[in-house]
């Protein structure tokens, strides 16, 4: 008895069983019991879709809330028509003219400087103007003249094959017409008088221009910082002054481009229809170095009519010969001006030139038609300013 009593006491654990845990020590034996899998967790209705649908869906709804965006940034800006297109010719005569005024202004105070710049220009501008209404004024008279017997060629012209147009036709057109405006005399005639009040808002526009055109010349960079710093987060300002600057170097660069290309096109026409003896030459090149501020349009519309003018005053011939100037005008614009002096401005696919010229014209008129290639071609700089830069 004693001796089991030694024996049990001299057992490791102190006499305690084998089966009972003592705290901080290792169990005698451990059983793992098997695993059971979770349930996976439902999926949800919206994933159960083909992945690119998934995809596709993603970009519709942020597409429509950026379209939406756009939408109401246009109709804002179609509310202050006037304002935003004064504020464009603003933009686009600092952009001419502040390389003349940081050049007079290394020798001259800033204001004289802005000053003869805006002064010297307006006298350029009203001095061509008088010239070219001196010389229609000068010749008017040969003109009607030339233009009476071009509508009589062009009578004996459909007369004869292949269009064999009878003197009823032209006698019935006459009529037509005639019977139109007597008709329609009440309606024309207010449309007459809205014209009028639109040159009211030109001339307005135009002051606005010309007023807003003076502070920026003068201190364009103090009004871009101010709006900076104002109005614009610390975090945020450094990156949105690169954007801002690089929008403003695109805008600057279409508009100095363009009319490099619409002078160089002018001085074409206008030397191609002195020689061919067109009527009304210096009025159609002038007409050409405007319309050439519509890319890819305009200068065939002005051409046009230059053709209708050249057949209506010198004959089908000398049409022709102007068909022939549309035509070779067009490939030098398209493949020699635009890539020579726009690729170092605007790096745009001619695709998105003449959609953007597309949309611009639906959406405003002749001037969303103007202004739709320098702002996509300042949203394309804008976003590219503001990816993040590759260390």
């Amino acid at each position: 008895m004693v001796g089991d009593a030694r024996r049990r006491v001299a057992r490791p654990g102190g006499g305690r069983r084998a089966g009972r845990a003592v705290p901080g020590s290792r169990p005698a034996y451990s059983v793992r019991l098997p695993s059971v899998p979770r349930p996976e967790p439902p999926v949800p209705p919206a994933e159960r879709t083909v992945p690119w649908l998934r995809v596709a869906a993603a970009y519709s709804w942020r597409l429509i809330l950026v379209g939406a965006a756009v939408y109401g940034v246009f109709s804002l800006l179609g509310s202050f028509q006037l304002i935003a297109v004064a504020l464009f010719l603003a933009l686009v005569v600092t952009s001419v003219l502040r390389p003349p005024t940081d050049l007079l202004s290394r020798f001259l105070p800033r204001p004289l400087s802005v000053a003869i710049a805006l002064v010297g220009s307006l006298v350029l501008l009203l001095g061509l103007l008088a010239l070219v209404g001196g010389a229609v004024a000068g010749e008017s008279a040969r003109l009607a003249d030339e233009f009476r017997g071009g509508v009589h060629r062009i009578e004996e012209w459909l007369h004869r094959p292949p269009f064999r147009l009878g003197a009823d036709a032209f006698a019935g057109l006459q009529r037509q017409v005639t019977h139109y405006v007597s008709t329609h005399r009440a309606a024309l005639l207010s449309s007459a008088v809205s014209e009028l009040g639109r040159v009211v808002e030109l001339v307005t526009g135009a002051a606005l221009a010309l007023f807003a055109s003076v502070f920026f010349l003068h201190s364009g960079e103090h009004l871009w910082s101010w709006a900076r710093d104002e109005l614009l987060p610390s975090g945020a300002r450094p990156v949105w002054d690169r954007a801002g600057r690089a929008a403003w170097r695109t805008f600057a660069g279409y508009t100095r481009g363009i009319i490099i290309v619409a002078a160089t096109n002018a001085v074409l026409v206008g030397v191609v229809l002195l020689a061919l003896r067109v009527p009304l030459a210096l009025p159609l090149t002038l007409l050409e170095f405007f319309a050439a501020f519509v890319p890819l349009v305009g200068s065939p519309v002005a051409l046009g009519v230059a053709t209708v003018v050249a057949l209506a005053g010198r004959g089908p011939l000398t049409a022709v010969g102007v068909l022939v100037l549309i035509v070779v005008i067009g490939q030098l614009e398209g493949h020699v001006l635009h890539p020579l002096v726009m690729s170092w401005a605007v790096r745009l696919h001619p695709l998105v030139v003449a959609v953007s010229v597309i949309a611009g014209s639906i959406v405003a008129g002749v001037i969303g038609a103007v202004v739709a290639v320098p702002l996509v071609s300042v949203v394309w700089a804008v976003l590219r300013a503001l990816r993040a830069v590759p260390p």
